[in-house]
């Protein structure tokens, strides 16, 4: 057995525990917990790990900015889309869908395969390409819940650059945030991860090495297996992976990326699932709508958490394929191949609801009185 199913194995196996134990940490404050240890403690020590073992180079900064550019493409591809699933535009749906199918949670889903399969160089590529993307979770879509929530709610007067300005300095303040600008800082003096004391680069490395097996755990505890009530989500977000694979095979085909390591980064890094940023935004207006009591809904907070659950599991079993395939997805064909299957698939849903209504109309042509 090749040494890459064997470590997928391995990490399977701690999403099997994790599911073991739903019933011991069904309640909310314990995924809260673990949610808690992962985003604020394992992974930005893992992010300041990777980020002093390598060279920053300027060449690197168009990360972001590539990032950013999928977030707001799938953005625009989700509006012309979501309609041809039955989904109306300017409805509570199609605004949650819009808020969350963009958005990437690599932190959740994608940095800690990047850590076990490419090593540190290519998880301090995503968390700087992760920049843009946080750009996007953070600021972009608060500024349009917020427009949505003002649309929807005409009545109400609104003080929007208080909250962005409020909303720049809490997202200063993530952990993770501050930690990346701290590495940065550190590098830009010469500091290395070897060049720090001894007790708190140890310090350091075991809270990063708990990083791996806390996410798959989470993982786990958090899988919604209810699969015939998502099957339109499931169907959304086969539709999401594999248009994404087709911008990552266009990526791979006209970048000149420098090795395998990036190639599979441009590959993996946007299957991510999507974050829950998005959902605290649309958590927010819900609150306001709430103390408005007027009886409008700009999100639907239900659908939104059954996308959370449902994507987790799924982007993780994708990006798992695409590194326990070995060289596969080095190829672009292979990239593009996967893109258009998981495309077809997605179109199943549709297809059927097409037929379901020629099916009626046809009947009800038949029914007609004759004249």
């Amino acid at each position: 057995m090749s040494i890459a199913i064997q470590k997928t194995l391995s990490l399977l196996l701690l999403i099997a525990i994790g599911f073991l134990l739903k019933n011991k940490l069904n309640k909310e404050e314990h995924k809260k917990g673990l949610k808690i240890i992962i985003l604020n403690i394992a992974l930005p020590a893992i992010i300041f790990v990777a980020l002093l073992k390598i060279q920053i180079q300027p060449d690197l900064l168009f990360l972001p900015i590539l990032a950013l550019v999928f977030n707001l493409l799938m953005l625009v591809v989700g509006k012309y889309v979501l309609p041809l699933y039955g989904i109306e535009n300017d409805t509570p749906t199609m605004r949650t869908l819009l808020m969350l199918l963009p958005s990437l949670a690599p932190g959740l889903s994608c940095f800690p395969f990047l850590v076990e399969y490419l090593g540190d160089e290519a998880l301090a590529w995503g968390a700087l390409a992760d920049i843009g993307n946080k750009v996007f979770v953070l600021v972009l879509t608060y500024l349009l819940a917020m427009q949505w929530y003002y649309r929807v709610n005409q009545s109400v007067n609104h003080s929007g650059n208080q909250k962005v300005r409020g909303l720049l300095i809490s997202m200063l303040n993530e952990p993770i945030n501050m930690v990346m600008i701290g590495a940065i800082i550190l590098l830009s003096f010469g500091f290395t991860l070897d060049s720090l004391p001894y007790f708190l680069s140890d310090a350091v490395l075991q809270m990063k090495n708990m990083m791996t097996p806390l996410i798959l755990i989470f993982i786990g505890v958090a899988a919604v297996l209810k699969w015939e009530q998502l099957k339109m989500i499931v169907a959304l977000l086969a539709f999401r992976s594999g248009i994404t694979f087709l911008i990552s095979g266009l990526l791979v085909t006209f970048l000149p990326l420098p090795n395998e390591a990036a190639i599979l980064l441009a590959v993996v890094f946007p299957q991510s699932a999507c974050s829950f940023w998005p959902f605290a935004h649309m958590s927010a207006v819900s609150a306001l709508e709430k103390k408005d009591s007027n009886g409008s809904k700009t999100f639907d907070l239900t659908l939104g958490l059954n996308i959370l659950a449902v994507s987790l599991p799924f982007s993780t079993l994708v990006i798992l394929g695409v590194f326990s395939s070995g060289n596969y997805f080095l190829n672009p064909y292979h990239i593009f191949l996967g893109g258009f299957s998981l495309m077809l698939l997605a179109a199943v849903p549709v297809v059927i609801q097409l037929l379901k209504k020629s099916s009626v109309s046809y009947k009800l042509s038949e029914e007609e009185p004759a004249e």
